[in-house]
């Protein structure tokens, strides 16, 4: 699998021929939006910088709130969370997305704002190889809760993802107090990863950053 991040909580996983998008966003943010074919696209929640499905090309299947679905050998959960924490009120709801691809299970946490990770999402989300977290703060959770989220879920991996880099208009916290929480402080970015099961961490779990294209 080859993982690549847009920016925002936008990733595109491609495992030979199939190719799946999350959450890619509008050019109101600032950055550029992904312009590639792909044959599904996840959409945690109905805000700008995350629902641009109209960006992918070749009339891909989207999938925007929680369910089960199966899409060409590709396995995908969504779990309904709030965007806050004050149950939905201020910001709305969000969908977290469980992925088996490629002989490996994923998780993206989309804008997931509550304070805490409540017991039943944690057990809904279950045994995880790939982790995707917001870390930006101000509108979803910050560098600390979301170290507290990656120590609930003990994935082999986590990606950062949500924070601040050059050309964001939107206001957010940058990455460097989640690396610190993390005791990962030196990590060096990467351009994307390509990884397969065979290659995820027997011990404890991997911080890995990546920069947008």
């Amino acid at each position: 699998m080859i993982i690549t991040w847009y920016g925002q909580s936008c990733f595109k996983l491609q495992s030979g021929e199939q190719v799946l998008v999350i959450d890619p966003f509008s050019k109101d943010i600032g950055l550029t939006p992904p312009r590639f074919r792909a044959n599904l696209v996840l959409i945690t929640h109905d805000h700008p910088d995350h629902n641009n499905a109209e960006s992918i090309a070749e009339n891909p299947m989207v999938i925007s709130g929680p369910g089960e679905y199966d899409f060409q050998g590709i396995a995908v959960k969504g779990m309904q969370t709030y965007h806050d924490n004050a149950e939905g009120k201020e910001r709305g709801l969000n969908t977290i997305y469980v992925i088996e691809m490629d002989d490996m299970k994923l998780c993206h946490m989309g804008d997931f704002g509550e304070n805490e990770l409540r017991p039943e999402t944690a057990e809904a989300i279950g045994d995880v190889d790939i982790l995707f977290v917001p870390v930006g703060g101000k509108t979803t959770i910050n560098s600390e809760q979301a170290a507290k989220v990656v120590g609930k879920i003990e994935p082999r991996v986590v990606i950062p993802m949500h924070y601040k880099i050059p050309g964001l208009k939107v206001e957010l916290e940058n990455a460097s107090a989640f690396l610190k929480e993390m005791g990962a402080k030196n990590t060096e970015p990467e351009e994307k990863l390509v990884i397969k099961q065979k290659d995820l961490p027997v011990d404890g779990t991997k911080v890995i950053v990546l920069k947008t294209p």
